[in-house]
């Protein structure tokens, strides 16, 4: 057994941005009778082996001869009873990824699950599975956009037993649409030879990358204390190139104007605010408009001409939300190259923005 492996890839792909943000992503190992799972909402590039959380296979197998309701909330309340369950002795103190009944269907010792904005360029757009398809032919498995959770590892274990009846052999790689993507090996060294492999791959098919030369995060004081006022929150500040002309007016700001996959929706939110507003007494409005529509308050405040910012209970909440929106943004341009963006469906977001298990992920990576 090697968790120490484990612990090593984990901080190798947690502390790369281009890979994973904040407490994005999920790692693990298994044998016969345990798998070692990243507790959610802990950092990939914070990992010790204190950080995984030991699961109990044989309780994690019963959990698929069980019947759960059909309604969401319930459903999902009732999974995460037996999930933590499943937990061994000492654990309980401990909460495992949302995705761990996936991680534990893989047939690899090592599971890798990332969100590289290259890859998501191609899973968040138009085309993604047709250039999914032609970009690896062999030993991937395209699963369409599909709630988190029991549900996602539900469509995944179907599509597994699938693949492994049609080629007699499981697939390496699991692309998700509006997520990210999954590889499994016999070895760390197996993962990053396959993650090489992904990059390597979507990278020659890329027509054009993000400019962001220019960038800053200072902005007049006047600027930052006006938003602050307006939002009552923490704010942090970003412009550069690419930001710039996405922010020249309304139409332009469409391709960042929504949620990609579940972890922009948690750090940035699924709704951000853009206004054309040139005084205070305007973006005060806008924001009040924009609340009432949507019941929330928006992690993301873009000013026409001015910049973005961040928005958040904390410093740290407010800076992971302009992480996740330039994470958006790389991911816009890359969707140039697959047909142009592709937003998660509206049930989708609602789904995510009411799902406890998110929440308590949010709780504990913005602190």
């Amino acid at each position: 057994m090697s968790i120490e492996a484990l612990v090593e890839i984990s901080r190798f792909y947690g502390s790369n941005p281009d890979y994973v943000i904040a407490g994005g992503g999920n790692t693990s190992f298994k044998d016969k009778d345990t798998l070692y799972i990243k507790g959610s909402g802990t950092a990939l590039a914070e990992a010790v082996p204190e950080t995984f959380v030991r699961m109990d296979r044989k309780g994690l197998a019963r959990i698929w001869e069980k019947t759960y309701p059909a309604e969401s909330a319930a459903r999902e309340k009732a999974v995460l009873a037996d999930l933590l369950a499943a937990r061994k002795t000492g654990e309980e103190q401990k909460r495992p990824s949302v995705e761990t009944l996936l991680h534990d269907l893989l047939p690899f010792d090592y599971v890798v699950h990332l969100h590289p904005a290259l890859v998501n360029g191609l899973t968040c757009s138009q085309q993604g599975e047709k250039a999914m398809k032609e970009v690896f032919p062999e030993n991937a498995i395209w699963i369409p956009s599909i709630n988190p959770g029991y549900i996602l590892s539900r469509e995944v274990k179907t599509a597994l037993d699938n693949y492994q009846t049609k080629y007699g052999r499981p697939a390496e790689m699991i692309f998700l649409q509006n997520h990210g993507v999954f590889a499994g090996g016999k070895s760390a060294e197996d993962i990053k030879k396959i993650y090489d492999e992904i990059i390597s791959r979507i990278e020659k098919k890329i027509k054009r990358k993000p400019d962001f030369s220019a960038e800053s995060r200072v902005v007049p004081w006047e600027y930052l204390s006006a938003i602050s006022e307006i939002s009552g929150a923490m704010a942090s500040y970003i412009v550069n190139k690419e930001i710039s002309g996405l922010i020249k007016d309304r139409s332009s700001f469409y391709p960042v104007s929504s949620a990609f996959t579940p972890d922009h929706i948690i750090y940035a939110g699924s709704d951000p605010l853009f206004t054309e507003a040139d005084t205070f007494e305007a973006g005060r409005e806008d924001w009040k408009k924009h609340v009432d529509k949507f019941g929330r308050a928006p992690k993301i405040t873009a000013v026409r001409g001015l910049g973005v910012f961040g928005l958040g209970a904390t410093e740290k909440a407010a800076n992971l939300a302009i992480d996740l929106f330039r994470d958006a943004v790389k991911i816009a341009a890359y969707t140039d190259s697959f047909g142009g963006p592709l937003f998660m469906e509206h049930d989708k977001i609602d789904f995510i923005n009411n799902w406890e298990a998110e929440a308590f992920r949010t709780r504990v990576s913005t602190k």
